[in-house]
């Protein structure tokens, strides 16, 4: 049986609607319990500042947790050495809502002001993603079909069924990173503010494999 192979590209480029909290939380203890302790009491903190907004506890969400050994090096008499620091955990979470600058100012507002200090990354993605990725994906399948068909008509040749449709299943990246620069810890302003900030769209893409048998 005869067949031809064709790669075929979706792209998209779509406008965020869902703005992205990225908090991470993370310190040094000198025991394993009270990394433990110290990263829910913190994490509970921001739970309950986030709830002065509308916010419920589920609408934080954990991304990762991690608690590890931490050392420190010294030199004793020319010789470098190691010791023990204490126990380093990192706690990274994320909060979503559709975008509004008025909102965004004020949870940023508080969060500056709060005792609890995490480290905080602004992204915009989209509410939708799987009904994005689908279409993505029919986007490539059409493209495949059209440049099927051109390879046929130009071998004379023609189409027949499609034999196969492989599709990696990667992850397409709906999330747009503006480079900002975030309140530095105890330099939180006195009143909240509307930040006036447009993300850039969404450029996304990606690729399937068609085989059809050809006649």
């Amino acid at each position: 049986m005869r067949n031809i192979k064709v790669i075929g590209r979706g792209r998209l480029s779509l406008r965020p609607d869902t703005t992205r909290i990225t908090l991470t939380l993370g310190g040094v203890c000198p025991e394993y319990s009270e990394a433990l302790e110290r990263s829910t009491s913190e994490t509970s903190a921001l739970s309950e500042l986030l709830a002065l907004f509308g916010f419920k506890k589920t609408d934080l969400k954990t991304l990762a947790f991690n608690v590890e050994s931490e050392y420190e090096g010294y030199s004793e008499d020319g010789v470098y050495k190691q010791r023990f620091k204490g126990y380093r955990f990192s706690h990274v979470l994320k909060v979503e809502f559709p975008s509004d600058n008025e909102l965004l100012g004020r949870v940023l507002c508080a969060l500056a002001g709060s005792p609890v200090k995490p480290e905080l990354r602004l992204s915009y993605t989209v509410s939708e993603p799987e009904k994005a990725k689908n279409a993505l994906l029919a986007k490539a399948v059409a493209d495949a079909g059209e440049k099927a068909q051109a390879l046929a008509d130009a071998a004379n040749v023609r189409l027949g069924e499609i034999q196969t449709i492989d599709y990696a299943w990667g992850e397409a990246d709906f999330e747009a990173r503006p480079e900002m620069r975030m309140l530095a810890a105890g330099a939180a302003p006195k009143a909240a503010f509307n930040l006036d900030i447009t993300p850039e769209d969404i450029d996304v893409s990606d690729t399937v494999t068609v085989v059809w048998e050809i006649v």
